[in-house]
This record gives C-alpha cells, sequence and structure tokens, in this order.
C-alpha cells in the first residue's frame, strides 16, 4: 500500500491488514475494559463528542482542570500497558529508540469530529507521534504551526497509521467527520484512533 508524505506527516496507507485490525480492536476492548471511556470536557466546561481512555505510564486527561497527562484513571485505577501491537507498529514507523509514554485512545460515533488541534502538552517534542485509525473512515485535516496556515485533508481508513514528526509534530490537525458505517470492523459502527506519544 502506498505511504503518503505531506509536510511532515507520513500517511502509511493499509498498513494494518485486516486480521491485524481484528486483534487490535481486541487489544482495545481489554483496554477499556480496565480503564472505562469517558465522556470528557474541555477546561472552559463544553463537552468533548468523542469518548477516551488511554494505555501506558501516563493518561492524557482533560476535565475543568485542563489538559494534561496523570499516571491514573480518574477512577483510581492506573492505566493498563499500551498493547504490544502499538509498541511494534512505533517501533517499526515512529522510533526504536524510545517508547512512548502514553496511548490514548479516542472513540468516534456517528456525529464526533475534533478541531483543529495541536499535540503540545508533552514535554519533548523530538520524538513523533503515531495514530493508528480503526474502525470507519475520517476526514483528516492537516495544518501547520499556526491556526491560520492553509490545511489539505484526507480520508483515513481502518487499517492507516500517520507518523507525525518533523514540521508536522507541532502543526494543527483534526478530524472533520466520520463515514459513519464505512467499515464493518465495529459491530455497532464508529471509528477508534489510537494516538501514542512521548510526554516527557
Amino acid at each position: 500500500m502506498p505511504t503518503i508524505h505531506h509536510d511532515g506527516f507520513v500517511i502509511h496507507k493499509g498498513r494494518l491488514d485486516p486480521e491485524a485490525q481484528a486483534a487490535l480492536l481486541e487489544d482495545v476492548r481489554l483496554v477499556a475494559v480496565a480503564a472505562p471511556f469517558l465522556a470528557p470536557v474541555t477546561p472552559w466546561g463544553k463537552p468533548m463528542s468523542v469518548r477516551m481512555t488511554s494505555a501506558g505510564r501516563v493518561g492524557w486527561v482533560t476535565d475543568r482542570r485542563g489538559y494534561r497527562y496523570e499516571p491514573r484513571h480518574p477512577t483510581g485505577v492506573p492505566w493498563p500497558p499500551i498493547p504490544p501491537a502499538v509498541l511494534a507498529l512505533w517501533r517499526d514507523l515512529a522510533s526504536a529508540e524510545r517508547d512512548p509514554d502514553c496511548c490514548l485512545v479516542n472513540l468516534y460515533g456517528a456525529r464526533a469530529r475534533m478541531g483543529l488541534h495541536r499535540d503540545a502538552d508533552e514535554g519533548d517534542f523530538r520524538w513523533p507521534v503515531l495514530s493508528i485509525s480503526l474502525g470507519d473512515s475520517a476526514l483528516f485535516r492537516m495544518g501547520g504551526p499556526e491556526r491560520g496556515d492553509p490545511t489539505a485533508s484526507i480520508e483515513l481508513e481502518s487499517g492507516d497509521v500517520v507518523v507525525m514528526g518533523g514540521p508536522a509534530r507541532l502543526a494543527y490537525h483534526g478530524v472533520d467527520r466520520i463515514r459513519f458505517g464505512s467499515s464493518r470492523l465495529l459491530p455497532e459502527g464508529g471509528r477508534i484512533n489510537l494516538t501514542c506519544r512521548v510526554v516527557a
């Protein structure tokens, strides 16, 4: 499958075959059993349209106290380990020198989206961000280091993997919409996105 390059965004189309996608979905289910999905709110009290959980040494959370990483799920339980299949992708496509500290898991329903944002809550931006798509396709928007920079869009399908490094590490990006029902991977539809980051 092709690899697409765009201003530091590297999109590995079809990196995971259907069997690998199904296996990774089962890994995500186990993560969600240990650390249930949350309905997050922004620091301004606005509910986000995605549900989320995490795996790894720390997890990314948002609430009235702000955006941050925490060593435990808000219920007090530790985050489960990052699945080995995710670590293997990271080591193959992102970095063999340093494993990620966090794997954020976002669950998108039919009307969910993610506005333009940067992954900028980490302490070391030398390491790339790796993003894995499972389930329904999403229209992914890629921008530049400033919010007002020109953007380009690409459809991310189940099994696609995006690596954001170099000029894309602090570039704005987001999800404009979900093509609900475009995949049969999730029985009830929807999209799962796993985002791996080095935090400190």
